[in-house]
């Protein structure tokens, strides 16, 4: 009894001993019942692999989405193989003998669906047509263009039958009718830029077809590239609702046939090392990217670097760079400096609309730095921009400033003007290109005045000698 009353007494003084223990106990029961799991889990995961090797697949291949088994890897291969066979059956070069510039059964087809352009047109018939006038329309909505590899070809000659492709000669024929067209004056300038931009897109479809590369179809390129130029210029004083899309769908052609020009230009490096007209198409590369940003395939640093030497160091690339560099520089001054005495046609056309956002930047500059009790007259303004003091009057409207006058009708810009604005559109009236064209003819009746001069003062030493 004894015992057993110091036990109770010990229980009593001790309770945690007990608690304890029964709580580790249901702990490490616990422990047991979720450890169970993660080991259960990991076997079923084991499971997978297992059972995917069984299929012939590689180890890790749940990592590397890319492998194949072998079986399949080299079914892929000879798939491969043979896409590639095909692939060089159906694209290669073939020789027209199209006589005409265009073929047979396809303007015999266009008659009877009365698909003929008014230049194509008998007599106004848009249901006859002659092989003088018919020219061949272009393939589908892109134009074949040369790739970066002049072996390979867009469009497939599976179906292409030579007696409708026209050979090189006939195409210099053709290229030359439809250019005597840019000077049409009996349709509008969109009209015939339509008629044109299409046909010679179908004449740059056959000479890559025939794998022509030679100098005869650089001369070719070379006319077609000036052709987009000219039409880049002159659809800006075109007015109507689809100029827009002709814009800029001329701007795209204008950048595939320059690219494929340059093709053809390293192609024939190895027989001469530079083409006279060379250095002033690689220029309008350099003047289509002037305020680009980004928005080129590559930069212009690693363009140049790739430029032949010989081309780099030519006036006309000096002159693109030197333009790129005052147009970035904000130097509004040398900018239509340069231009005004540096630039060719085909450049100044490229340049044009560059030329009126400098001009507007210098009219800002103007407004905003010149102090506002003197305002600055239009006389010297017209000949810092090189403008028509009646047009700068307009275009000074356009920018949204007003002009004044004083009392003897002089007309004066005020700055500090809070109302500037960029104009929307080109503007229209800017003379800049007349302004250089007249000081050109002015330089050069001088020269012919002083040469004829030092020829009549020569002839009359020569005859107090002969005397």
């Amino acid at each position: 009894m004894e015992e057993s009353g110091r036990r109770r007494q010990q229980r009593r003084n001790h309770p945690s001993t007990t608690s304890s223990s029964s709580t580790t106990g249901s702990t490490h029961f616990r422990s047991q019942i979720f450890s169970s799991n993660p080991a259960r889990t990991t076997q079923s995961s084991n499971f997978v692999p297992r059972s995917t090797a069984t299929i012939g697949t590689a180890p890790h291949n749940t990592r590397n989405s890319g492998h194949l088994p072998r079986w399949k890897s080299e079914t892929n291969e000879n798939n491969q193989r043979e896409g590639e066979k095909e692939a060089g059956e159906e694209v290669g070069s073939i020789v027209g003998t199209c006589p005409f510039m265009c073929p047979d059964g396809e303007r015999a087809q266009r008659e009877r669906l009365r698909d003929l352009a008014v230049f194509e047109r008998l007599n106004g018939d848009p249901r006859k047509t002659s092989p003088a006038l018919a020219v061949k329309k272009g393939r589908g909505g892109n134009a074949l263009e040369l790739s970066t590899d002049l072996n390979i070809r867009t469009i497939s000659l599976k179906y292409v039958q030579a007696s409708d492709v026209r050979p090189l000669s006939v195409l210099e024929d053709t290229l030359n009718y439809l250019l005597n067209l840019m000077e049409s004056s009996e349709h509008p300038f969109e009209v015939v830029h339509d008629f044109i931009f299409d046909r010679t897109r179908s004449i740059r479809q056959d000479l890559s077809m025939q794998n022509i590369v030679s100098d005869r179809a650089i001369c070719m390129y070379e006319k077609m590239v000036k052709f987009h130029v000219v039409s880049h210029h002159r659809l800006r004083s075109c007015g109507g609702s689809s100029i827009s899309s002709l814009h800029y769908l001329n701007m795209e052609q204008l950048s595939k046939t320059l690219a494929s020009l340059y093709l053809l230009y390293e192609a024939n490096h190895g027989t001469n090392p530079i083409y006279e007209n060379e250095a002033e198409f690689r220029s309008l590369y350099v003047l289509l990217h002037l305020d680009s940003k980004g928005q080129q395939t590559e930069s212009l640093s690693f363009w140049f670097s790739r430029v032949p030497s010989l081309v780099m160091k030519s006036k006309e690339m000096h002159f693109a760079r030197q333009v790129l560099r005052f147009y970035r520089m904000g130097n509004y001054r040398s900018f239509l400096c340069t231009v005004s005495a540096e630039a060719s046609y085909l450049q100044y056309c490229i340049i044009e609309h560059y030329v009126n956002e400098v001009q507007a930047l210098a009219v800002s500059y103007i407004n905003n730095c010149c102090y506002k009790l003197h305002p600055y007259p239009l006389e010297h303004l017209s000949k810092l921009l090189m403008m028509k003091e009646s047009d700068l009057e307009s275009f000074c409207h356009a920018c949204g400033l007003e002009t004044s006058s004083d009392g003897d009708g002089n007309k004066s810009l005020p700055t500090k003007q809070t109302t500037f604005c960029n104009p929307r559109e080109v503007f229209k009236a800017t003379s800049f290109w007349d302004f250089s064209s007249r000081k050109v003819e002015r330089l050069t009746a001088f020269f012919e005045i002083a040469g004829l001069l030092a020829l009549k003062y020569m002839g009359l030493g020569y005859f107090k000698l002969v005397k």
